[in-house]
């Protein structure tokens, strides 16, 4: 018996040297980190924007909580499949008067449960000057979420640090006057 021809169309398969090569999967999950979507950051504040903040009296700052989640993107290529999952590290607030807050987290949503003077557990800054004066009378504040990427896939992982992404918003900042009356 011979070698017989083959009929079906389909090519024989590289073996040994000939194979192509399996893809690397830290090239892959670049890949996938450049693909991936992360949430714009939300900026609340207590009170809130469409209120004046006041001098000496703590400002809380969070972010809203949906965007403060991990966020993952597979890639499959031919030879290697890529996990990568974004998780949100910190959030750095520059809050217009010259100081910056890092905060661990996304910071703790005020309710009416605290007392209206009291400070945030985890994220929040007493402004100390009045914002008059300021282009529109206002500090702009701004946030920086910082993200850490972990990948898997190929038999392989790894961490890319230090995406980022980016808000900001006008905050009045006023100073309560005492009216003394003999």
């Amino acid at each position: 018996m011979g070698i017989l021809p083959r009929f079906d169309g389909d090519k024989a398969k590289p073996r040994g040297r000939d194979a192509e090569p399996k893809p690397d999967p830290a090239v892959v999950a670049q890949q996938v980190v450049r693909e991936l979507v992360l949430p714009d950051p939300v900026i609340r504040t207590n009170p809130d924007q469409k209120h004046a903040q006041l001098v000496r009296v703590p400002t809380w700052m969070w972010l809203d909580p949906a965007m403060w989640r991990p966020v993952s993107k597979t890639a499959k290529v031919p030879g290697v499949s890529v996990t990568a999952t974004a998780m949100p590290r910190s959030a750095s607030w520059r809050m217009g008067d010259g100081e910056t807050e890092v905060c661990e987290g996304s910071g703790t949503p005020y309710s009416s449960n605290f007392a209206a003077d009291s400070s945030s557990p985890d994220c929040g800054h007493t402004y100390v000057r009045s914002s008059a004066g300021r282009l529109d009378d206002a500090y702009t504040v701004s946030v920086t979420v910082t993200w850490d990427v972990e990948w898997r896939g190929g038999g392989e992982q790894g961490l890319i640090p230090g995406l980022q992404t980016e808000a900001q918003m006008p905050l009045r900042v006023a100073e309560a006057q005492a009216l003394v009356t003999a």
